[in-house]
């Protein structure tokens, strides 16, 4: 159960602020690309438009969490 409110609360983040959206899209888009080498830019980009959604639902904590980590680490 808390896994799903940590997994609501992240979506609803994403949801309603945007940069944190753009970002969390950029990290998983990213993130994906690397676990697929054997894809062509071209075949990737084709998979991400289709599997976009279930990617930025299914990691939606993850990419909350790392945006706030990243928010968190002192500028260089």
């Amino acid at each position: 159960m808390e896994r799903d409110n940590l997994m609501h609360g992240a979506r609803t983040a994403l949801n309603t602020i945007p940069e944190m959206r753009e970002w969390a899209e950029q990290y998983l888009k990213e993130k994906t690309r690397a676990e697929m080498p054997e894809l062509s830019d071209e075949e990737f980009e084709k998979h991400w438009k289709y599997h976009k959604p279930e990617i930025m639902h299914a990691g939606a904590a993850e990419a909350a969490a790392a945006y706030k980590t990243r928010k968190s680490e002192p500028a260089a």
